[in-house]
């Protein structure tokens, strides 16, 4: 959440490449944006609430150094004045802030009992007075690390200032990436921004503050006050993976990218072997993730029930801190996030280490935080992902469970051709004829108040995962149900038109969700049936090809095309839904 850009160097760059870093970082929160360069030993600021869109900043100068930020509101409300960056009362320090300055309150009252002045209502501009009270007796360094010490919560901070040729961050928990360009450095909050300029980059740790200069990159620790040697890696994401390409939206492309991403995840590889050994040798498994991490974990313990006949608990990352009285050192956890970043994930991973359990990972960014805390991880090799709602990343994240799954049952070779075939029935699912079926059923259904999706077994969490995917992004209420607790409560919600989908994969579980239709059906459900054959008890059908335990990937496709095809439907942004961020680097 919020997103950080930055740049130094030996040439004088456009404000508007500051812009366009930012426009990389928008789904990380688009309440409101703005930038700050240095020139002439003056700072400019121009800042604006709502999305960047296609904003320039012509009136400004071009600058060797400037930062800017895209701001995800949560200290103050969303105005221009609340935008980031924010300057000190000399105007010579401006700063941007990911976090959420939790004692921000106590330290505003004690700065203007010294006489600081404030204009906005956030947490962001009382770091700058901060740093600016600790500059009376300390160069800019020591005083942003003594600024930061004062800081209560997790947060990542960016200054420049007039009186330092450098760009200074700091940090703890949320992420900060530095880019070491040819002519210049870098620094930004999502290395896919840092594309268009470099593939070489450093991953902060946590409690390391740098100083980034033209030439020059300094890494030093905050708690030893000393020098860190930086090792710097090589991003293997090309720019083309993070731009639209011939594609009105992210969404839509991520959501066509799935069928040739699934080829490439159908080979088991030893990361693949190291975790199904490591299963083996556990003693109380827990697979974590949030939002739509959570449902592929709790895919994740279907799978290894029904493949491999093993136990797995699941738990949503931001309860699991609650639930950690039973963990040891033969335990494991298998943590689920696509950015690697999700604070309640890494929060509890914090907690499990300290109880000595062994952490595990899926994540899709090789030198995120999640990644570097694992003792075992794996990539999940879904490439760049920029629409806030989750689409390639959750399938490819459910592959992997598959093929791990199929290991622990020691038939590795059943997982690749089960995603071989699944290939087949993803490519059935983006064809011509099946896109008109959906925006059709869009269509019908689109002015619905509320839309049930409903499963069970492996369809279960299909249908939490559509489900979510439905109200993100259409703002349709949507619910997602297994379908053996319909009768428990859910039936009474079913009125005359409601639509209801309802997933029927070839499995053991046909005939029970079958009887869930019917339940809707007799109550005036408009039944949407997803399955590999029709029924008279579906009012519209779509069909998935068979795919065994894998059908669920397709499953899943067809759902985020229905969400996708709702919000089309509506004239609404798929990419940025209101109120939401990619990469909750907060708690």
């Amino acid at each position: 959440m919020c997103g950080i850009f930055g740049y130094i160097g030996t040439r004088k760059i456009s404000p508007n490449v500051l812009i366009d870093g930012l426009s990389r970082l928008e789904y990380r929160g688009y309440d409101s944006w703005g930038i700050a360069l240095i020139s002439n030993q003056k700072i400019f600021i121009k800042k604006k609430t709502g999305k960047i869109g296609t904003a320039k900043a012509n009136n400004l100068p071009k600058t060797p150094i400037a930062i800017g930020h895209t701001r995800w509101a949560t200290h103050g409300g969303i105005s221009d004045i609340n935008a980031h960056p924010h300057l000190d009362c000399t105007r010579s320090i401006a700063v941007v802030h990911n976090g959420i300055f939790e004692n921000y309150e106590t330290i505003k009252k004690r700065l203007i009992r010294l006489k600081h002045k404030f204009i906005s209502d956030t947490d962001t501009e009382v770091i700058a007075h901060l740093i600016e009270d600790e500059t009376r007796k300390k160069a800019l360094p020591q005083a942003l690390i003594s600024a930061f010490k004062k800081m209560a919560g997790l947060n990542a901070v960016v200054i420049i200032s007039t009186k330092d040729k450098s760009i200074i961050a700091i940090k703890n928990g949320s992420p900060l990436i530095i880019g070491f360009g040819d002519k210049g450095n870098f620094i930004s909050s999502d290395a896919s921004a840092l594309l268009p300029h470099t593939k070489k980059v450093y991953f902060m740790e946590d409690d390391e503050m740098a100083i980034i200069k033209e030439k020059l990159v300094e890494i030093i620790s905050v708690k030893q006050g000393k020098r860190k040697k930086i090792k710097a890696q090589k991003l293997d994401w090309t720019i083309t993976q993070a731009e639209k390409g011939k594609y009105p939206n992210f969404m839509l492309k991520e959501i066509y990218e799935q069928s040739k991403i699934l080829p490439e995840i159908g080979i088991s590889t030893s990361q693949t072997y190291n975790i199904s050994r490591l299963i083996k040798n556990s003693s109380g498994i827990y697979l974590l993730g949030c939002g739509s991490a959570s449902h592929a974990a709790l895919a994740g313990t279907y799978l290894f029930s029904k493949i491999a006949k093993y136990h797995a608990n699941f738990a949503l990352g931001s309860e699991f801190g609650y639930q950690l009285d039973f963990l040891n050192k033969k335990s494991l956890i298998i943590s689920i996030s696509q950015s690697g970043e999700t604070m309640d994930i890494l929060e509890s991973v914090k907690k499990a280490k300290e109880k000595g359990a062994k952490i595990a990972s899926l994540t899709n960014i090789a030198g995120s935080s999640l990644y570097r805390m694992s003792d075992y991880k794996m990539l999940i090799g879904a490439g760049p992902e920029k629409s806030v709602a989750s689409t390639k990343a959750l399938t490819a994240m459910i592959a992997h469970l598959i093929l791990i799954a199929y290991a622990l049952n020691g038939n590795p070779q059943k997982g690749e051709g089960i995603l071989r075939k699944t290939t087949k029935s993803v490519e059935s699912i983006l064809s011509k004829n099946s896109i008109k079926t959906i925006r059709t059923l869009a269509d019908k259904i689109y002015k619905a108040k509320n839309i049930y999706v409903v499963g069970r077994g492996l369809s279960y969490p299909a249908s939490l995962e559509v489900a979510l995917k439905i109200k993100e992004i259409s703002y349709i209420h949507a619910e997602g149900l297994a379908s053996g607790e319909l009768k428990h409560g859910p039936l009474a919600l079913i009125e005359k038109g409601a639509p209801c989908i309802v997933f029927l994969p070839k499995d053991e579980t046909y005939g029970a969700n079958l009887a869930g239709a019917m339940e809707m059906k007799a109550r005036g459900g408009f039944v949407i049936g997803i399955s590999y054959k029709p029924h008279e008890v579906f009012d519209y059908f779509i069909k998935v090809k068979d795919a065994e335990e894998a059908t669920i990937i397709p499953n899943i496709i067809a759902g985020q095309l229905i969400a996708y095809y709702l919000t089309i439907k509506k004239n609404l942004d798929p990419d940025k839904p209101r109120n939401l961020a990619k990469s909750v680097t907060v708690k």
